[in-house]
């Protein structure tokens, strides 16, 4: 009898020792993040503002439609010239239609982060593994606003801005930017317009704040090199393949031209004596406009876009024969995208979108002077 009662006070103690143990509190972040889903699916609805590029980013926000099928997405698609002043308009009319903007850098800097429109990223950011800044390159997450708060970086694109005939330039013969300043090349040289948007402005920012470089670099070149300047991007790549010129900057179309044969194809400059640009490109940052339609909708998406899981569905429809981009999230498989312009370990890069580089006043004055100087000496 005394050993059956001391089974049962065992099995009692046990019994309560489980239950104590089985009531332990959810993690805050578990409970955040169960009650965020929850309220994402009583919104139903998810309303992004995307850069419309070749269709990478609305494959991205399908993938997460699939995953979460309760929540609708509507995408409103276009280039940052297009929806930034959307957005205004729509704003001033009291509509308020945003729960995501993700383009490139400067819209939404200029014009959103400008117009005081835009709340803190890092108050809507959830998972542990996107908060953890040791997963992110450089031990940090990356923003381009100088609060650091509003605009989040989540590409870093080796960025090529010069390319050439294959057969009028060898390979190597080029192995600073400094020797495209050689007498061989006066007359040589096709520029895509460096005084109109485009990605250019990346480049230009790039020799402009890269000490190596600097501003002495593009006052020579577009002043003494007699550089011949275009709009088209099309006649640009066109000019390149025919041998009418041997270097383009800032042509925008040669892995295309390249892979229908045509004899044109980037430089490559991992091992040149100055820094590489890397850069968000047309795609690569994230901000929330306020007053945002669906508040939990929208945590849920950035915080998937920014998790292992979406930013490896990210990188894997946008890299493509003819386009590149890598997360700057570096605890995620980086073999879909070419070696050639795969981030290095140990080689400097310069981080375009980083505020303090962003005025492309001082930039422009030096191209309008050396390009009047360059047609006053003709």
């Amino acid at each position: 009898m005394k050993a059956l009662t001391a089974s049962l006070v065992l099995l009692c103690v046990c019994a309560w020792s489980t239950s104590v143990h089985g009531a332990e509190p959810k993690p805050n972040w578990q409970s955040e993040w169960e009650k965020t889903v929850q309220g994402a699916k009583r919104e139903g609805k998810l309303s992004l503002y995307l850069y419309q590029g070749e269709g990478e980013l609305s494959a991205v926000a399908e993938l997460f439609q699939k995953n979460y099928p309760e929540i609708k997405v509507s995408m409103v698609t276009g280039r940052g010239s297009q929806l930034a002043p959307r957005i205004m308009a729509e704003r001033r009319a009291g509509k308020f239609l945003v729960d995501v903007y993700i383009g490139g850098a400067p819209t939404p800097y200029e014009v959103l982060y400008r117009a005081k429109i835009l709340d803190p990223f890092r108050d809507a950011l959830i998972l542990p593994e996107v908060l953890d800044e040791s997963k992110w390159w450089h031990g940090q997450h990356h923003y381009m606003d100088p609060e650091n708060r509003y605009i989040f970086v989540f590409l870093g694109n080796v960025s090529e801005y010069i390319s050439y005939n294959t057969k009028l330039v060898g390979a190597d013969e080029i192995r600073s930017y400094r020797d495209f300043l050689q007498p061989k090349w006066k007359g040589k040289i096709l520029s895509r317009d460096p005084r109109i948007s485009g990605s250019q402005r990346i480049g230009l920012r790039m020799f402009y704040y890269t000490p190596e470089i600097g501003p002495e670099f593009i006052r020579r070149l577009y002043g003494e090199m007699d550089v011949t300047i275009t709009q088209e991007i099309r006649q640009a790549t066109d000019w390149l393949a025919s041998g009418k010129f041997a270097i383009c900057f800032f042509c925008s179309e040669i892995l295309k031209a390249k892979n229908q044969g045509l004899p044109v194809d980037e430089f490559r400059t991992a091992r040149w004596k100055e820094s590489r640009a890397i850069s968000a490109g047309n795609k690569g940052s994230v901000a929330l406009p306020s007053n945002r339609p669906n508040p939990n909708a929208m945590r849920l998406f950035v915080n998937w876009l920014l998790s292992r899981e979406g930013q490896t569905a990210f990188q894997r429809a946008a890299n493509t024969a003819t386009n590149s981009e890598e997360s700057m999230r570096i605890d995620i498989s980086k073999e879909m995208i070419r070696p050639e312009i795969r981030r290095v370990d140990g080689v400097r890069y310069f981080l375009a979108e980083r505020p303090e580089y962003m005025d492309m006043a001082p930039i422009y004055e030096i191209v309008s002077k050396a390009l009047t100087q360059a047609k006053a000496a003709k």
